[in-house]
């Protein structure tokens, strides 16, 4: 064939070049920082120059769109062979959090492959899927491949930090970017974790804790530290704090997480009790610090502010309370705060998200359990609830509905969920190399 000619949808794309490809724009992708400091403090314009050359490289014009100096967004839009059909967006975040480099036993920007993994702050989140999904349209353009439906690509910047900059900024100032999607698909999503035997679920997202961050104030009466002192703000304020850091929060199981346990029950051959589905969680390892999370409510405290001196009380002292609730208990997390502190302390919210539980029954997802099944015959797809959340929530403002999709088959003794804004963060090439597969397969029949 010569080296103009045009391939059709018919050729089959050689897989192992994919990969490869892959392997190497995520190693470069590490290697551009990117960092979110959070409070806006972040530049994603280098990495955003980088997903536009890589994608103009192979004919696919992409468009960056700043919210701000340096805080970059990348939209392009792959036209399907069917104009009936809605859209999908595929979307990733190319912000990543910080790294100290003198706790890495590697560059935590190097990008270097060692033990079989690539090794980097984004390996895991979420530079790999960002890499994958860059490949996957790069290797569709060079052999003329368009998909079924239309597919917009979307990299976000500050996904890390609130998405202000990013899908927020995006689906409030840009909605027409994303005309005529009706669903997406993005990070954590479809990861395996081993079991019983062997056996490995395949942890789709379906469902997402919202948020509540808030800021607690006590006010007292200032005055001199060796004096007698009635109204002191620090112990009203410490005491209201430690209440909700020893509160035993009611378990409350939402659709998502019934069906998650039945299937770990089933597979492990261990007893589904809906009165109490905690006994399961040590069927799933090292993943049931997350999904413990999802079980319930929670609030935890993680900020303190308060004084100048040491011998002067001061008149007011202030706290942080990460509060996440679930899908349907956003008043219970609020009231049972209230009650906790007392009428006294005063509450400030200083961050607020949705909850999210979508249909685990859709066609979409069929199109990604079967991919799933056909790459790994005997692994078993099921629904999960996150205890954080993505960018798939600034998109549910504009109906679309969104999945966490980015499959990674894992080795069973990876402790997986402390990679997300760990130390020497980490993705198994071979994981990525399964992702590629499944992935080009989904978007091929989605």
């Amino acid at each position: 064939m010569g080296e103009n000619a045009v391939m059709t949808n018919s050729e089959v794309s050689d897989l192992t070049s994919v990969e490869d490809e892959a392997i190497r724009i995520c190693q470069e992708l590490i290697r551009i920082p990117s960092v979110n400091y959070g409070e806006g403090k972040g530049d994603e314009a280098a990495v955003a120059a980088y997903v536009v050359a890589s994608l103009a490289e192979v004919g696919i014009e992409a468009k960056i769109y700043e919210s701000a100096p340096n805080r970059c967004n990348v939209i392009a839009r792959i036209s399907g062979t069917d104009s009936s059909r809605p859209g999908l967006v595929v979307h990733g975040h190319i912000d990543v959090v910080p790294a100290n480099a003198d706790e890495w036993s590697v560059d935590p920007f190097a990008g270097v492959i060692k033990d079989g993994m690539i090794w980097g702050r984004g390996a895991v989140d979420m530079k790999n899927t960002d890499a994958m999904i860059l490949a996957i349209v790069r290797d569709w353009a060079r052999r003329g491949y368009k998909p079924s439906r239309d597919i917009v690509l979307a990299f976000f910047a500050d996904e890390e930090a609130g998405m202000e900059f990013g899908s927020r900024f995006m689906t409030s100032k840009h909605p027409e970017v994303f005309a005529g999607c009706t669903e997406a698909i993005s990070e954590v999503g479809g990861f395996s974790v081993t079991v019983a035997d062997g056996k490995r679920l395949y942890f789709v997202e379906a469902a997402q804790k919202g948020i509540h961050w808030m800021k607690l104030t006590a006010q007292g009466r200032a005055g001199h530290g060796s004096m007698m002192n009635g109204e002191n703000a620090v112990t009203a304020l410490t005491e209201a704090v430690a209440k909700i850091g020893k509160y035993e929060w009611p378990q409350r199981y939402t659709q998502t997480v019934k069906d998650l346990f039945r299937e770990v029950a089933r597979v492990t051959g261990k007893a589904y009790d809906e009165k109490d589905l905690r006994p399961l969680l040590k069927e799933i390892g090292s993943t049931a610090r997350m999904i413990g999370a999802t079980l319930q409510n929670t609030a935890n405290p993680t900020m303190l502010e308060a004084g100048y001196k040491a011998n002067v009380i001061p008149g007011s002292a202030s706290a942080v309370i990460d509060g996440r609730f679930l899908p349907g208990y956003e008043e219970e997390l609020n009231t049972t705060i209230r009650a906790i502190i007392g009428p006294d302390i005063e509450i400030e919210t200083i961050s607020h998200d949705i909850a999210l539980e979508v249909n685990f029954n859709a066609p979409l997802v069929e199109a990604m359990k079967a991919a799933l099944l056909r790459e790994d015959p005997e692994g078993i797809p099921v629904p999960y609830l996150m205890s954080g959340g993505t960018d798939n929530k600034a998109l549910s403002e504009l109906g679309i509905v969104g999945y966490g999709f980015s499959p990674l088959r894992l080795p069973a003794d990876l402790d997986f969920m402390s990679l997300f804004h760990g130390v020497d963060e980490r993705v198994p090439i071979d994981g990525i190399r399964f992702g590629v597969r499944v992935l080009a397969d989904f978007l091929e029949h989605a």
